[in-house]
């Protein structure tokens, strides 16, 4: 019998996440990483997705567990590759995603020589990882993967941060290690199940839902608990998927901002968690509380976003007897009349549900345009809405590339702002690449429109050029259409509601992706 071909470490690390279920890479790698590389080569199975900065590949694959339910992974180079996709972990960490991070690390004998590229990896790793690991051998590989991919499949999801030094990936002795077992979720407290039944009854009450509540199954049930109970329903304000359009319960959402949010709870004085945390404030402002509840209000936290909603959500049903009850709040196939002349917001949002097509992927990082998004696309065709969780912007553009690896049978659409598309511009090139099935919607304000209004919010009156001009994006004006086509994405601009709508029909009309600057 022949003895068993020799493997070193990267080739069992490669093997290893695929026979766990990883098999898409989103990866800017570099020299300690060649060896990974040189893997994929000769083991068939992962999809391996070049992006041209970290931050686009952190991004797709938090997108890409979304809508996927499995993680992917990513391959970054050293610490600093690791620095440049901090942010979008970042998100992806709030969200809840599963991401498998592998990092490149120097040779263990090069370490001590303090090379350029030499940083603390595991503390850079840390603070946006729930499980992080230096790998000690090519030995250790295999069983380092396996228990780094359980690890981010921990309910919600986590994110796994696996560093490879460079040695450990080159050296034999690797062996591939089997699967390991998906850790259970959390029980949901059923010490408080009876008072959260009780606590739901009448209009003063409030369900609030977040994370894996925002099936369409599970919407269903809090149609009928709403019902029965005579409960509202509302989301938090941003949501990592939620399952919307005709035919579904519809949820609105706590308001982003403050003084909006507080009128919105000002009326529970109850209030039921299921997936979600009593909302607070996204930052402190001058004389306004953080905790948007009202002070007196009862909060009863039911199940966390760790916890299994399905069974939370099934337990509150029987408990307010409402199995029987046809939900509230199922939204009707309604669309709104069709606008035209210039763009404003509202016919931005008239014109985007008209042409939201059937089980499409919306991607919003609208910020401020998008706000009036949301109760105007409630009736479009059924489709599924990921939101920005962490807040730090550059995530709608990589978020629809892993959407798009994710469900490639599924239109794409990316809402995003010109501030927040620079961030990571450089998706663009991927999409191409890929030739992913996705229509970026790019709301060209020339200026970091939020901010605008948060000088306001903060307390700053009437500010000045000088503050003005560090909002602004103009001098010189930035043009999505020759960036986009210089990285091979079709693109237009358009100026008013006709133009807007020709453009998109087109665009969601051909495969592949499609850019369009909406000047606002």
């Amino acid at each position: 019998m022949k003895d068993a071909p020799k493997m070193n470490g990267a080739e069992s690390l490669v093997q290893t996440l695929i026979d766990s279920g990883v098999d898409v890479c989103f990866t800017n790698p570099g020299t300690s990483e060649m060896h990974f590389v040189a893997a994929l080569d000769h083991i068939p199975g992962m999809r391996s997705i070049l992006a041209l900065q970290e931050g686009v590949a952190t991004g797709a694959a938090d997108g890409y567990w979304r809508m996927a339910g499995k993680p992917a992974s990513t391959l970054l180079h050293l610490g600093p590759g690791l620095a440049n996709g901090l942010s979008n972990l970042h998100n992806a960490k709030k969200a809840g995603s599963a991401v498998v991070n592998i990092i490149g690390e120097h040779a263990e004998s090069h370490i001590a020589l303090d090379a350029p590229l030499t940083s603390d990896i595991e503390g850079i790793a840390r603070p946006v990882s729930h499980w992080v690991r230096t790998s000690g051998s090519a030995e250790a590989v295999g069983k380092d993967a396996a228990e780094a991919v359980q690890a981010s499949m921990v309910s919600p999801g986590q994110i796994a941060s696996l560093i490879l030094p460079s040695d450990t990936a080159w050296n034999e002795g690797g062996t591939v290690h089997a699967a390991l077992p998906q850790p259970e979720p959390e029980r949901f407290d059923e010490s408080v199940l009876d008072g959260a039944a009780e606590a739901l009854i009448g209009p003063d009450s409030l369900l609030l839902l977040g994370g894996g509540a925002l099936t369409e199954e599970n919407l269903r049930k809090a149609g009928q608990i709403s019902a029965k109970t005579g409960c509202t329903l509302l989301s938090e304000w941003s949501n990592a998927r939620l399952e919307r359009g005709a035919g579904r319960v519809f949820v609105g959402k706590v308001p982003y901002p403050i003084d909006a949010a507080l009128k919105v709870l000002e009326p529970f004085k109850r209030i039921v968690l299921i997936g979600a945390r009593a909302p607070i404030g996204f930052f402190a402002y001058p004389g306004k509380p953080a905790e948007l509840t009202r002070p007196d209000a009862e909060i009863l936290t039911l199940a966390s976003a760790a916890a299994d909603l399905g069974s939370a959500l099934d337990a509150l049903v029987r408990a307010t007897d409402a199995s029987g009850t046809a939900p509230a709040h199922v939204a009707d196939a309604a669309l709104p009349d069709r606008p035209d002349g210039p763009i404003t917001r509202d016919s931005l949002a008239a014109l985007i549900a008209r042409a939201i097509p059937e089980n499409a992927i919306i991607v919003d990082e609208s910020v401020t345009t998008g706000r009036a998004f949301f109760p105007v696309t409630k009736g479009a065709a059924p489709h599924t809405w990921l939101n920005n969780c962490g807040g730090s912007i550059g995530y709608g553009l990589p978020a629809a590339i892993g959407a798009a690896v994710a469900c490639p049978d599924r239109k794409v659409m990316t809402l995003t702002g010109d501030g927040s598309a620079m961030y990571t511009v450089q998706a663009l090139w991927t999409m191409a690449r890929e030739a992913l099935d996705i229509t970026v919607l790019i709301f060209a304000n020339q200026s970091y429109q939020i901010l605008r209004g948060e000088l306001t919010n903060v307390g700053v009156q009437n500010p000045g050029p000088r503050a003005i001009d560090m909002l602004s994006l103009d001098r010189p004006t930035l043009d999505w259409v020759q960036m986009a086509q210089s990285m091979g994405v079709a693109a237009s601009r358009v100026t008013d509601c006709d133009g807007l709508e020709a453009a998109m029909d087109e665009g969601l009309a051909k495969p592949g992706p499609v850019l369009i600057e909406v000047a606002l």
